[in-house]
């Protein structure tokens, strides 16, 4: 307690002592019991009054001492399992929680490494999981820390499957990491398929290729048989040599598209005698079989070598058929058979065909001529109409490069002859219209497109004014050599126009197929019956293992403008995904595949090189397993962990202000009472 305080406290009595004796004495001939009992009661209220404001403090010092902290990071991923370092990481994990001389000197704390980073059970260590991200653990780590010293025991095979490389991991200054290396650190016989490449989707009747990368650790020359089956069915086979000197190989094999749908392989190569991992010498893959063919009807009243041409053309890509006919034999009720409708100098011939085309809301490719009924057209109410005379007129085309709805190249259109047209203007309802490629008059640039698309009433149409385009086809392949810059231009323009998307009121979305552990992600859009999105749909899914018949059932949740799902606890295998709105009772229903796949599994030895770097970059060092005495031994013994004591200063207070508080009011009451009995107020 400082002098001041106490210097106010002897203040506060000689006050209290002058107040009662003006108060009670300084004209008081006779003292009696009655006076020295109030003087008392007096003197308590003023002095406890006077101590409550003063409020006397004394300064106490608290004593603590701080152990340096020791985190321990456990790699619990399948990895540890699969290099049979199990047993000695929980032998050496209870060494560290258990020694007494470690526990005296370390305030010792556990967390799990793997898939995420979480405090640890130090009574549980399963070794299950499926990925393992070292550098998020360290990081996640550092943000507990403070600026005590603290050292970090990372105890893994050091194998990460995930997040950025740890070995380049740079701790708070004052965290040292010591990493203890779990598994063997030398190279065995191995022979695995490090990476497989092959496209998630596939086209009905086509070839398509599979790469496989392989590898081999070993001294020996040796020949292994590579095969891809499909069920119990090989479906290709190859015999790969390895050396001491070739231990890589790349492998490609073509299989063939027969049926539509996802697929599951397997690719497997035939493991060494005495091969200590063979789950690195399979992978399961899987490809979508899908069928794409774009059916086009070209119609015409006439015969045209435009007509060959444009066949030739599109059927250049092997999944578009293309199909010309003269309009007198065109069967009306068929029409709905194709995605695109090619109308070729449309006459009054065509009035039936236009009327089913509104009707079925096809898409449209409307190619213009000298034998063209503009009369006709321009009585049809399209977007736009033609003041015309019979002359013919040439025009010639011009890249337009701001054309958005697809992406196509300049294939020198400059340099194709004009196409012909009767002569006369353009005129446009509106401006709705995307330009292709403008036109040039005798040299000279026409406000007017030659070729522009534009959609009406969700038909997607395009417009060609002028024939024979056959010669830019063939203007073309003396250009370049090949016909393949031509159809690939019309290719696009016809993918373009063919594609409508079915627009359901209740529409599921996810992939074919998902690899093992990957998580599952579905997502759904409802709509009523105006096609308006509903955010207050109640959408049930099931998810029905095609095998064992187990079912995973949940009601989706509203997300942006969406309703989705996710799990990652599927097991390998064939489901059916059954989505239910429930007040409409519409029902969708999707198969997907889980294939086998993991990659904590691929491992065969530890990876010293980065545990090293990662103790080097922080000022630790690292041991091995069966180590843990020279792990304990440098704890102990090293200088910067030592325990500290921290003294903590206590302002205290000297009185219990509720005491005195409560003496204050007796006081006075006890004073105003004895007055009053008295006669004395």
């Amino acid at each position: 307690m400082s002098i001041t305080t106490i210097l106010y406290i002897a203040l506060a009595a000689i006050f209290a002592l002058g107040f009662v004796f003006f108060k009670y004495f300084l004209k008081l001939k006779k003292r009696t019991t009655v006076v020295n009992m109030l003087s008392i009661l007096s003197f308590i209220s003023v002095f406890t009054l006077l101590l409550l404001l003063i409020n006397p403090k004394v300064v106490a010092n608290e004593y603590e001492t701080v152990k340096p902290r020791l985190n321990i990071l456990i790699d619990e991923s399948l990895s540890i399992e699969t290099l049979d370092q199990a047993p000695s990481v929980r032998e050496f994990y209870q060494n560290l929680i258990n020694d007494q001389e470690l526990r005296q000197s370390f305030n010792i704390q556990a967390y799990s490494v793997g898939n995420d980073f979480k405090l640890l059970n130090k009574d549980s260590l399963y070794f299950n999981q499926t990925q393992t991200n070292i550098y998020q653990s360290l990081s996640e780590l550092s943000k507990l820390e403070d600026n005590d010293r603290s050292a970090v025991i990372l105890i893994s095979d050091g194998n990460q499957t995930y997040g950025e490389d740890y070995g380049y991991f740079k701790a708070n200054p004052n965290t040292f990491i010591f990493p203890v290396i779990a598994g063997d650190t030398t190279s065995s016989p191995d022979i695995s398929i490090s990476n497989l490449n092959v496209n998630k989707y596939v086209f009905l009747k086509n070839q398509f290729p599979v790469e496989i990368i392989l590898n081999y650790t070993g001294e020996q020359s040796i020949t292994s048989n590579l095969k891809i089956t499909s069920g119990e069915t090989v479906l290709k086979s190859q015999v790969v040599e390895f050396t001491k000197e070739n231990t890589s190989k790349v492998i490609y094999l073509d299989l063939q598209a027969i049926s539509i749908g996802a697929h599951l392989f397997k690719v497997e190569i035939d493991g060494l005698k005495d091969e200590k991992n063979i789950a690195n010498n399979f992978q399961n893959f899987a490809v979508e079989v899908i069928d794409e063919r774009t059916s086009v009807l070209i119609v015409s009243s006439f015969l045209h070598p435009d007509l060959g041409m444009l066949k030739k053309s599109i059927e250049s890509n092997q999944q578009r058929e293309a199909t010309i006919r003269l309009i007198e034999n065109i069967d009306l009720s068929k029409i709905s058979d194709f995605e695109l409708i090619v109308l070729y100098q449309p006459n009054n011939k065509f009035k039936q065909l236009l009327t089913e085309i509104d009707k079925n809301r096809n898409n449209t490719l409307l190619i213009t001529g000298t034998q063209t009924d503009w009369n006709f057209l321009n009585s049809e109410g399209f977007l736009f109409s033609k003041s015309y005379n019979s002359q013919v007129q040439e025009y010639a085309p011009i890249y337009h490069s701001n054309f958005s709805q697809f992406q196509f190249q300049d294939i020198d259109f400059s340099s194709l002859p004009p196409l012909e047209d009767k002569f006369g203007a353009m005129n446009f309802a509106n401006n709705s219209y995307q330009v292709l490629l403008d036109k040039t008059i005798e040299g000279e640039l026409s406000s007017e497109p030659l070729l522009f698309t534009y959609t009406e009433n969700n038909q997607k149409k395009a417009v060609l004014l002028g024939e024979n385009i056959w010669k830019w086809r063939s203007q073309s392949f003396l250009n370049s050599g090949s016909f393949e810059d031509f159809d690939g231009f019309l290719g696009k323009t016809i993918q373009y126009l063919s594609s409508v998307k079915n627009k359901n009121r209740l529409d599921l979305s996810l992939e074919s197929f998902y690899k093992e552990n990957e998580e599952v992600r579905f997502s759904a859009q409802y709509f009523d019956k105006n096609y308006v999105f509903d955010p207050n749909g109640v959408l049930i899914l099931s998810v029905i293992n095609n095998t064992s018949g187990q079912k995973l059932e949940s009601e989706m949740l509203l997300g942006n403008s969406e309703y989705i799902y996710s799990t990652s606890s599927l097991q390998p295998g064939s489901y059916k995904a059954i989505l239910k709105e429930s007040k409409s009772g519409l029902v969708v229903t999707k198969d997907f595949i889980v294939i086998e796949y993991n990659i904590e599994q691929q491992f065969t030895k530890a990876d010293a090189f980065r545990m090293k770097k990662l103790a080097s970059n922080n000022d630790g060092a690292f041991f091995m397993i069966d180590n843990f005495n020279s792990l304990k031994h440098q704890l102990l013994q090293d200088k910067r962990f030592v325990s500290v004591q921290k003294n903590h200063e206590k302002t205290v207070s000297l009185i219990n202000w509720k005491l005195l508080l409560a003496l204050l009011v007796l006081s006075i009451s006890a004073e105003w009472f004895t007055r009053k009995y008295f006669g004395l107020i």
